[in-house]
């Protein structure tokens, strides 16, 4: 059992640090759109987005070892994990709770900080698409779909040499 409960808690250390990882990534993403550093963003959306299948494979680890875990308690596969706790050890409750609430607060403050980029990067798009009307004129309306979201019919099909020129 021993085993089986240091499984998790190096489970969840590793989704921690992951977690970690990309809200790191994201405050630098952040930094970048406010410091007008776009060179370099495309490559920071690259790192990104490879984080996220590493959190990914993490959390498919902790998971597989919170069912083992729960299968050994005689509990469902699929048992939340505050109905684990109760089975654990009382030397490990305390480092698992905190492990596990860690996580959520972190993963609670990635979705924020992944909001708030979403958001200015898409006042960015909007921007430059405002920037460019003038070069298109007539070719893109602006409408909020039934979700109400921002819509367009987007950028012409021709270069901006060829409307230019």
């Amino acid at each position: 059992m021993k085993d089986l409960l240091n499984n998790l808690v190096d489970s969840l250390r590793e989704e921690l640090k992951e977690y970690g990882e990309m809200l790191a990534l994201l405050d630098q993403q952040q930094e970048m759109v406010m410091r007008r550093e776009t060179q370099d963003l495309l490559q920071c959306v690259q790192t990104i987005n490879a984080q996220v299948e590493t959190i990914s494979v993490a959390r498919l680890e902790r998971e597989q070892r919170q069912r083992n875990l729960a299968w050994m308690f005689g509990l469902a596969e699929d048992a939340p994990f505050a109905s684990l706790v109760p089975h654990l050890p009382d030397e490990y409750k305390p480092l698992v709770q905190a492990l596990f609430q860690e996580n959520n607060e972190l993963l609670k403050r990635i979705q924020r900080r992944a909001r708030q980029n979403h958001l200015l990067l898409s006042r960015i798009v909007e921007l430059m698409q405002r920037l460019f009307d003038p070069f298109f004129p007539g070719t893109r309306t602006t409408t909020y779909d039934v979700t109400g979201v921002l819509s367009g019919t987007g950028l012409p099909q021709h270069s901006l040499y060829e409307a230019v020129g």
